[in-house]
C-alpha cells in the first residue's frame, strides 16, 4: 500500500473534493465512513475529517472514536471536525450569531503556525456553517481568525492536530492546496509520487500475483473505464484475459464496428456479440426508466453468462468500477438511493460464482484518463464521452422500438459528429440526443407535418457529479438544427437543454 492520507467522511457534500485535491498532490488517498474506520496502519500518514451536514450538537451527529489517531499520527479537522474536536475536549460550539457562508478573509494568521507556512493575512477562504466555535479548551490554540469568526482555525498544544472551520478544498479558499500541501508534505511528510506511472507500475505487479494463471474474463463497454481496465489486465496476464463486448441494439450508430476494429487493433482477446433483437424484444412496451434499466442489466447478464460459459475454468470477473461507484456504495448515508440498477457495484449474480477483480476502483475519472494515457490508449477512447450502460434506451423518453431507435442514432450521430468537426468535442463532458415523448406541428415544403421532438444536451463537468449546460455557439446549434430535421426523416424540431446539475441530472432517466 502507498502512503496514504486517510480521509473520514461525516456526510459533506465536499469529501469526494478533499480527495481530488489531496491527489492533485500526487499523494493517495481514501475515503472511508467515519463508523467504517479501517486500521491504522504503518502507511496511513495523516488522517482528514471532513465536514458534515449535521451539528455536533445532535445527538444523532456522527461520533468518531479518535484514540488511534489524534495526538498519534497528523490530523486535520475540517468544518465538521474541527467542532467536534472542539465540542469533545472540553470547549463550546453553538448556532452561529451571523451567517457564516460563502466568502470570507483571514484577517490574522499565526505565524508559528505549520499549517500556515507561507499564507498571509487577508487570504480569502470559503465558509460554510451554521454552527460556530466559541470557546476552545485549554490546550488549544487559535491560529487564524476572520473579522466574524475568532476562532477560524487552531492548533492542539504539543501534537500535530490542526482544525479549520472553512473548507481548503474549495477553489473560492484561493490558498487551500498551498495549505493541504503544508498539512500532507510538510506535517505529514508524504513522498508526492503517486502518479500514473506509479500506478500502473503497481497495478500490474498486484494482478500478476492476485491472479497468476487463472483465466479472467471482462464486459468491455467501448468506454474509458472498461478500456482502461482491459488493457491493465492484458499486460497483467495477457491471453488470460478473455474480453465480451456485447451490442444491446441500443448503441450508437456503426458504434458496434468501431469499437470492436479499436479494439482488435490493441492486441485484446475480444468477441462480439449481436444481441439487439433479444434486448429490443424484453423492452417492449416499457416505459418506466428504472424497468427499462433492470431489463437492460438482466438481460446483459443472460447474453454475457452464455457467451463466458463457452471459455473453460474461467475464475474471475473483471470490472471498470471506479471510485465514486465505491464511495457511492459505501456512503456514511448508507448505499445512495439514487444509485441506479445497471451499475457496476452492485452485484455479481450469484449463479456465475466468479471472484470479482476491479483494477482501477480506487481512481476517478480524470486519473483513469491519465493512467490511460499512460497505457498508450487512443486518444479516440481516452477521449470518448461518458455513455450510460443502458445506452440509448434511457434516451428514448417512452417505449422502445427499432423505429425510435432508428431515428435516435441518426440524431446522435449528426450531433456527435458535428461537435468533432467543429471543434467542440473536447470542450463538452458530455454530449447526448433525446427522443421525446411528444410530437410538434411543423411545415415542410407546402406539406403540414406532425413528427418527433429531439433534445440536443451537452454539459462541461469534471466528474459528472456536477455539471454546467455548455454554451455551444448558436451558429453550431443552427447548422446541427437544420442537419438534422434536413435529413432524419420523422424529426421535425430540434430544442437545446439549458439545465445544469443540480438540480437536473445529465441524462433524462
Amino acid at each position: 500500500m502507498p502512503q496514504t492520507i486517510l480521509i473520514l467522511d461525516f456526510g459533506s457534500q465536499y469529501t469526494q473534493l478533499i480527495a481530488r485535491r489531496v491527489r492533485e498532490l500526487n499523494v493517495y488517498c481514501e475515503i472511508h465512513p467515519y463508523n467504517k474506520m479501517p486500521d491504522i496502519t504503518k502507511d496511513i500518514k495523516g488522517v482528514i475529517l471532513s465536514g458534515s451536514p449535521f451539528s455536533v450538537r445532535q445527538k444523532e451527529a456522527p461520533a468518531p472514536i479518535l484514540s488511534n489517531i489524534k495526538g498519534k499520527i497528523p490530523l486535520l479537522a475540517v468544518c465538521y471536525g474541527a467542532q467536534y474536536l472542539a465540542h469533545t475536549n472540553g470547549g463550546e460550539v453553538a448556532p452561529s450569531q451571523i451567517r457564516e457562508y460563502g466568502r470570507a478573509n483571514l484577517d490574522y494568521i499565526s505565524k508559528e503556525d505549520k499549517l500556515f507556512c507561507g499564507l498571509t493575512p487577508g487570504s480569502q477562504v470559503w465558509m460554510s456553517h451554521g454552527d460556530t466555535i466559541l470557546k476552545i479548551p485549554d490546550n488549544f490554540i487559535v491560529t487564524a481568525s476572520t473579522a466574524e469568526v475568532k476562532v477560524a482555525a487552531f492548533t492542539v498544544d504539543g501534537e500535530e492536530t490542526y482544525g479549520i472551520q472553512f473548507h481548503p478544498e474549495v477553489y473560492h479558499s484561493t490558498d487551500g492546496m498551498k495549505l493541504l500541501s503544508n498539512f500532507i508534505a510538510g506535517i505529514c511528510g508524504c513522498s508526492q509520487d503517486w502518479t500514473p506511472d506509479s500506478f500502473v507500475d503497481s497495478s500490474i505487479s498486484l494482478l500478476k500475483e492476485q491472479l497468476q494463471n487463472d483465466k479472467v474474463v471482462l464486459g468491455l463497454s467501448g468506454g474509458v473505464d472498461s478500456s482502461v481496465a482491459a488493457i491493465l489486465l492484458n499486460r497483467a496476464i495477457d491471453s488470460n484475459l478473455y474480453c465480451i463486448f456485447v451490442d444491446n441494439g441500443l448503441l450508437r450508430k456503426n458504434e458496434f464496428e468501431s469499437v470492436l476494429e479499436n479494439y482488435k487493433s490493441m492486441g485484446l482477446n475480444v468477441t462480439g456479440v449481436r444481441a439487439g433483437e433479444k434486448f429490443l424484444q424484453h423492452l417492449k412496451g416499457v416505459v418506466e426508466p428504472e424497468m427499462k434499466r433492470k431489463i437492460i442489466g438482466k438481460t446483459f447478464i443472460e447474453v454475457f453468462d452464455r457467451e463466458a460459459a463457452k471459455i473453460q475454468d474461467v475464475k474471475w470477473l473483471a470490472q471498470g468500477t471506479i471510485y465514486p461507484d465505491v464511495i457511492e456504495s459505501v456512503s456514511v448515508k448508507g448505499p445512495s438511493a439514487t444509485i441506479k440498477s445497471h451499475h457496476n457495484v452492485g452485484g455479481l449474480p450469484a449463479f456465475m460464482k466468479l471472484q470479482v477483480v476491479e483494477p482501477l476502483k480506487s481512481l476517478f475519472k480524470d486519473e483513469v484518463r491519465r493512467v490511460g494515457k499512460t497505457l498508450g490508449l487512443s486518444e479516440t477512447i481516452l477521449s470518448r464521452h461518458p455513455f450510460p450502460g443502458p445506452g440509448l434506451g434511457i434516451r428514448i423518453i417512452s417505449d422502445i422500438t427499432h423505429e425510435k431507435v432508428q431515428i435516435l442514432q441518426e440524431v446522435d450521430y449528426i450531433f456527435i459528429e458535428g461537435l468533432k468537426n467543429s471543434g467542440l468535442y473536447s470542450q463538452v463532458w458530455q454530449a447526448a440526443a433525446i427522443l421525446l415523448p411528444i410530437q410538434s406541428v411543423g411545415v415542410m415544403g407546402d406539406e403540414r407535418t406532425y413528427e418527433n421532438v429531439v433534445a440536443l444536451r451537452a454539459v462541461t463537468s469534471t466528474d459528472g457529479m456536477t455539471a454546467d449546460w455548455a454554451y455551444l455557439p448558436h451558429e453550431f446549434l443552427a447548422r446541427v438544427s437544420n442537419d438534422i430535421i434536413n435529413k432524419v426523416k420523422g424529426v421535425n424540431r430540434v430544442v437545446y437543454d439549458i439545465s445544469s446539475k443540480p438540480p437536473a441530472t445529465i441524462e433524462w432517466e
